[in-house]
């Protein structure tokens, strides 16, 4: 069973949200695909036990002792990313057309590191993330390796939360395929509504059964029940409205699953919203 947890935009707690419901299985099998900002793994003290490079496209590379500064492959580069013939990393974009007018053979593709994949054990499972190179983007097959890379490990079945990315791009997209349910994590604000929809749009989409969760709903009322409104006209299920609470501010300051503050009012709000997941998603 696979758990995507999921926001229209960052900031809206699906991290600490995430790192709640993990904390409440025994057994379970952490997946950070929100590769633009990792933070899922701060949370622990692990033990890396797999490190590897990924490889994502081609970057061009000049031979410069072989070079006879023809300029060609400056005038035909329509990214600009050749000057002095020099090849500036961030801009190419390893279409080639460079090595084609090369009369030489001085420009050859290479594939490009762009990311570290790593799986993280703990003592009640594992992280499955990665550590992305400067420059580099979150792409669908970065989010794809990382899942595969977890499922390689799960091999007695564990449930599996997977902390998405926010938005609705591509690795999202990656995040949600083959997922069995969503949980979307929104905030009760004019923006935080109109994220949701689109992001109720995408699991729809995918057809996967989605359930909502209002985070801060207190300290916008009228804002809340819009979303609650909007929830019942798409027929779907409101499975929790988590109250503003200092308690969180501590516990993300101190690297600590909110879960471990017994008296934290969102603490307990998270843990009756995972009785109605497990019922939901028959857990």
């Amino acid at each position: 069973m696979e758990l995507v947890v999921l926001s229209g935009k960052g900031g809206t707690g699906k991290t600490t949200i995430a790192t709640a419901l993990c904390e409440l299985n025994e057994k379970v099998v952490r997946v950070d695909c929100d590769v633009d900002a990792p933070n899922l793994y701060l949370y622990y003290n692990g033990e890396d036990i797999e490190k590897k490079d990924f490889f994502k496209g081609k970057k061009a590379t000049i031979d410069r002792s072989s070079c006879v500064e023809c300029s060609k492959c400056e005038e035909v580069c329509r990214f600009d990313a050749i000057k002095d013939f020099n090849i500036d990393k961030f801009l190419c974009e390893g279409c080639g057309a460079c090595t084609h007018v090369c009369e030489h053979n001085s420009i050859k593709l290479e594939e490009e590191k762009t990311a570290q994949t790593f799986i993280t054990k703990l003592d009640n499972g594992i992280i499955s993330r990665a550590e992305m190179e400067i420059g580099s983007d979150g792409s669908g097959l970065l989010i794809s390796d990382i899942r595969k890379n977890a499922k390689k490990f799960n091999q007695n079945k564990d449930l599996v939360i997977i902390d998405g990315s926010p938005g609705i791009g591509c690795a999202v997209i990656s995040s949600i395929t083959g997922a069995d349910m969503a949980l979307i994590v929104t905030e009760p604000t004019k923006s935080g509504l109109e994220d949701l929809k689109r992001v109720v749009s995408l699991c729809e989409h995918f057809g996967i059964l989605t359930m909502v969760c209002i985070n801060k709903y207190d300290i916008n009322e009228e804002m809340s029940f819009n979303i609650q409104e909007f929830i019942k006209a798409k027929n779907m299920k409101l499975v929790g409205e988590i109250p503003y609470d200092e308690t969180v501010v501590k516990s993300i300051n101190e690297l600590k699953p909110i879960t471990l503050y017994k008296n934290s009012k969102a603490n307990e709000a998270i843990q009756n919203m995972w009785n109605d997941i497990k019922k939901l998603g028959g857990i």
